[in-house]
């Protein structure tokens, strides 16, 4: 493990096997944390918030994030091979993705020296001012569906903002972690500002979100998760971001650009094998085009190549790990059983190359409503549920009734209903005549069930800072009050 600018074995942890999804075998050996391992992880970190990193200027603080910023696009490639070892993305997806995000370093590190305060006009007799304090030692609890994209979407605001981080890497996909610790000890970042400790969530994470030491906890996971850490964080009232899971709408009106709509939408019903929080996976379909989305969708899904995910030529790996497949296959009969029609897919596949791994065909139920589990419940597998509806207040009505509230899209050539449709769904992201538009400049995060708090732009740096107001008398005596 990274602890204190040093590579340290575990003192109360275990060498854990990580799974390629691929194949069902071990592909790296890991060291986890335990509960002491966790202690010295925050030690460094609050030593670290007391000592050179909080006496560093600012603009040397922004000169390090452009450092590791180079580092990582130096090796973008192995972290592509890495990232897909692990999780089972395919690499047609991994190697673009990782070219993009060294630019969420560069982007924090262009703000890390202008996080000022403001002035406020009072009287006089006083100078009235902000001032923007980090908010202290954080920790990052990262999913295993991007774990990498997800890691810098924490560490290079919290960063930026002063902070030092306690960084978990979900269970199944710790790999890439390593790496990030790796440029943090080359481009030369003070001990204790980094410090990677893998772990198991009901010790290490549970205890890491507990802490007494830690001020704020910046988690990705499911919803269910994010409601036992608010418990075990509430005896110390620290800070919460949560970006959670989702159950989006993506509606399709009679008016679309309807190849355009088709490829956006069997993009995002599949994408990533259907492991993403902000998955169009409920598509919504206006009644007059309802047969043939529903055809194109069965058409689609069949030319889908499902293969092993380190051959460009693949378009859908494998589920990460095998209780994710256990559950996607269980939605599998969940469907048939409510009385959708299965359209395409809705079966593991199980032989050549592809037996031993955890691969499942993309999914398409046709003739589903909102009532059904499958619409209500975020399955995170390759699966879309089309629904028919009439009119546009019918279609809103539909993507607002969920408990989630993460992302939505819309196809329409009209220009005041896109407007109009965008402004009334419940929704953190809404995506106009395009989907899964995610970027480093963008806040992301959710309402209701899907999230508090957003990551990305300037919004993602708010949360790793505390705002303090100091007021100055700089003329006239202050009263007697008992002067009569």
């Amino acid at each position: 493990m990274f602890i204190g600018g040093e590579w340290v074995d575990p003192i109360d942890g275990e060498l854990v096997e990580s799974i390629d999804p691929t194949s069902g075998e071990p592909w790296a050996t890991v060291a986890f944390g335990g509960a002491k391992d966790i202690d010295r992880a925050v030690a460094a970190a609050r030593a670290a918030m007391r000592g050179p990193w909080a006496r560093l200027p600012v603009w040397e603080r922004a000169a390090l994030l452009r450092k590791l910023a180079e580092a990582y696009a130096r090796r973008a490639e192995n972290l592509a091979i890495i990232e897909t070892r692990d999780n089972g993305r395919p690499i047609r997806d991994t190697r673009p993705d990782f070219a993009m995000q060294p630019q969420t370093w560069w982007w924090y590190a262009a703000l890390a020296d202008k996080l000022g305060g403001s002035t406020i006009p009072m009287d006089p007799s006083m100078h009235v001012f902000t001032t923007r304090k980090p908010i202290g030692v954080v920790g990052a609890i990262t999913a295993w569906n991007a774990p990498m994209f997800l890691a810098n979407l924490k560490l290079a605001p919290a960063l930026a903002a002063g902070c030092a981080v306690v960084l978990k890497p979900a269970e199944s996909t710790p790999v890439g972690a390593f790496e990030l610790a790796a440029m943090a000890e080359e481009v030369g970042f003070p001990s204790g500002v980094i410090n990677v400790v893998p772990a198991f969530g009901a010790v290490g994470g549970a205890h890491l979100v507990a802490h007494g030491d830690v001020d704020k906890i910046s988690f990705t996971g499911s919803t269910a998760t994010a409601k036992r850490l608010l418990a075990l964080g509430a005896p110390t009232l620290k800070r919460f971001t949560f970006e959670l899971g989702g159950k989006a709408p993506h509606i399709i009106f009679d008016d679309a650009d309807l190849p355009n709509a088709i490829n956006a939408a069997t993009s995002s019903a599949w994408v990533v094998c259907g492991q993403s929080c902000a998955l169009g996976s409920r598509v919504l379909v206006q009644r007059g085009i309802y047969k043939a989305v529903v055809d194109a969708f069965a058409e689609r899904a069949a030319s889908v190549r499902v293969g092993l995910p380190l051959d460009p030529g693949t378009h859908m790996g494998p589920q990460a790990n095998a209780q994710q497949l256990d559950k996607t296959l269980s939605y599998f009969d969940i469907g048939r059983d409510e009385g959708a029609r299965l359209v395409y897919g809705g079966k593991r596949i199980t032989d050549g190359d592809l037996r031993h791994g955890y691969f499942v065909t993309p999914t398409v139920f046709a003739d589903v409503n909102n009532e059904m589990r499958i619409a209500r419940e975020e399955i995170f597998g390759p699966v879309a549920s089309i629904i028919p509806f009439d009119t546009e207040e019918e279609a809103i009505a539909i993507a607002n009734d969920t408990s989630y509230g993460l992302t939505a899209g819309l196809w329409t050539r009209d220009l005041a209903r896109a407007l109009r449709v965008a402004d009334q769904i419940e929704s953190g992201s809404v995506w106009v005549n395009t989907y899964r538009y995610i970027r480093w400049s963008v806040p992301y995060g959710g309402m209701k069930q899907s999230g508090w708090g957003r990551e990305g732009g300037l919004e993602g740096v708010d949360g790793y800072l505390e705002t303090k107001a100091t007021a100055v008398r700089i003329s006239g005596d202050f009263p007697n009050a008992y002067a009569t």
